[in-house]
Parts: C-alpha cells; structure tokens; sequence
C-alpha cells in the first residue's frame, strides 16, 4: 500500500515538473525575434556576422535584414519558430547598426557589439 501511495507521489511529481518545463521553454510572444550584430576587429581582418533567431510562437515572412548604409538588405521568405540564420554583412558596410522588419509588424535596431578584449598579463 505504501508503495501504491509513494510510485503515485512520484509521478505526481515527475508529470509536475514536466508540466513546468514545457510552459518555460515556449515563447510568450507570438511574434518575436533575437538580433544579435557581432563585430571582432583583428589586425589584418574583421570577423563580423549578424544572428537573427525566430523566438515567437509563429513563422516570421519576409524578414530583411537591412545594415544601413545604402547596402543591399538580405531577405529571408520564412523564419520558422526557433530557427536561427547568421548572414554576413557586405564588406562595404559601416557597420554602425543592423534593423531586422518583418511582415507581421516586428522591427528591432541594434548596434554592432564587440567582444571583450582579453588583456593578457605578463609573468613576473
């Protein structure tokens, strides 16, 4: 009987956390993207990209991604719930800034962000 009692207290408990898990991970928003500009100036090049991810509950159409400048926009049909595209912006860019519009109404404008530079110490 204790058994019976303590195996239904366990999978209370699992189907609980399961339950709570689940309404975490899905996205509150039903339209809603992440834009993420990186630049890492080096010595002879600089690595740049930009990430553009689909956190809504529904495909975002015709997402371009425009880096300012009087550079050609990148245009992305379909970005589907959860998926991420990195593009690399055109060589000829300023790289001051990158707006992601939508045809579902979302547009985010971020600048450029550099990594932290790793200053490295010299032994004694």
């Amino acid at each position: 009987m204790k058994k019976r009692i303590l195996a239904g207290i366990s999978a209370g408990v699992a189907v609980a956390i399961v339950a709570i898990i689940l309404v975490v991970q899905t996205p509150s928003e039903k339209y809603s993207l992440s834009l993420d500009p990186f630049i890492d100036p080096q010595p002879l090049v600089t690595n740049t990209h930009v990430t553009v991810q689909n956190t809504g509950r529904e495909p975002l159409t015709n997402v371009r991604v425009d880096y300012g400048g009087g550079s050609k926009p990148d245009i992305l049909p379909i970005l589907n719930p959860g998926e991420k595209v990195i593009l690399s912006p055109p060589s000829d860019n300023s790289l001051q800034s990158v707006t992601v519009t939508t045809n579902e109404g979302v547009s985010v404008t971020k600048p450029y962000r550099s990594a932290p530079k790793m200053v490295g110490m010299m032994g004694s």
